[in-house]
């Protein structure tokens, strides 16, 4: 069996302490999202709770609630700022689910018509890229 004990020294909390940057897009008093280093495409989009959860199965109800209100309002956010066709949201649990960073997260992928989902594992995005792509999501945010 493995560990299912929540690792307050995962990326993602790093990140939410500043310890380590990352593009930012959208924060409240419940989540943040920045943008995914690993771009399965343009604008992928990470949001998280700022409480600890492993995943689904373990987080506060609450922290679940404000968690799917920050996922749509950026999801709007980002399909507006791609003028994207559609969206993938996708939600992995434990290794065997595809869960690679144990912090609960939802990805928020904007997609085109006939343009497939770029690997994962694909390699680190250009920070500059990831920059403007994080830029023209929070303008989006702001109308």
């Amino acid at each position: 069996m493995t560990d299912t004990a929540y690792d307050p020294d995962n990326i993602f909390a790093k990140i939410l302490r500043g310890e380590i940057p990352a593009h930012r897009v959208y924060e409240d008093a419940d989540t943040l999202a920045f943008m995914d280093v690993m771009p399965q495409g343009p604008g992928h989009t990470l949001v998280i709770p700022k409480a600890p959860a492993r995943g689904l199965l373990d987080a506060d109800p609450a922290s679940l609630a404000a968690l799917a209100a920050s996922v749509q309002r950026v999801a709007r956010a980002v399909k507006a700022a791609f003028e994207a066709d559609g969206l993938t949201v996708f939600q992995f649990n434990e290794a065997a689910g595809g869960q690679t960073v144990f912090h609960l997260h939802v990805h928020v992928v904007p997609r085109f018509d006939g343009v497939p989902l770029q690997r994962h594992e694909g390699g680190m995005a250009d920070p500059t890229v990831l920059a403007g792509h994080a830029e023209r999501i929070r303008a989006a945010l702001e109308v």
